[in-house]
């Protein structure tokens, strides 16, 4: 093969698909400890900055659809991490509350963070946050060319 750009390490897209892969790893035995998978600890992080938020909320911030957080959420429900209840002023909007479970969680969940990006090996803090803004804008471009003219 000639052609360069068919090289699997010339391919962004796998480049961030298996670090995704590797995040996971980090990942897993820190949350193991909380008791939560990934995208539980996801639900928890957007919960303890807008503990109350509605279910579209949620969705939009993890990028999510409602259908895939529903599972989810009455899993982390049964568990005792948080409640759903219907909006008193609009019924069809359910609104996603913390348990004193989930907020006690928050407390045990603040090292997981330093720990990450330590296994990252990404010192500097100002490098770490230009390459989330870089990931971010990725992800936008993407969208918007997804969505279409």
């Amino acid at each position: 093969m000639t052609d360069r750009t068919l090289r699997i390490d010339q391919q962004l897209c796998f480049a961030i698909y298996s670090a995704g892969h590797a995040f996971t790893r980090v990942y897993k035995p820190l949350l193991d400890a909380l008791g939560l998978t990934y995208p539980q600890y996801l639900v928890m992080i957007v919960l303890w900055e807008a503990d109350g938020c509605t279910v579209g909320t949620l969705s939009a911030a993890l990028f999510l659809e409602s259908s895939t957080l529903t599972p989810l959420l009455k899993r982390m429900e049964a568990a005792g991490l948080l409640r759903r209840e219907r909006d008193t002023a609009d019924e069809r909007q359910v609104r996603i509350l913390l348990t004193e479970n989930g907020r006690a969680l928050q407390e045990k969940a603040a090292s997981v963070p330093g720990c990450v990006q330590e296994a990252t090996g990404l010192t500097d803090v100002e490098n770490l946050m230009r390459l989330t803004r870089e990931i971010t804008r990725l992800r936008s471009a993407l969208s918007r060319a997804e969505a279409g003219p």
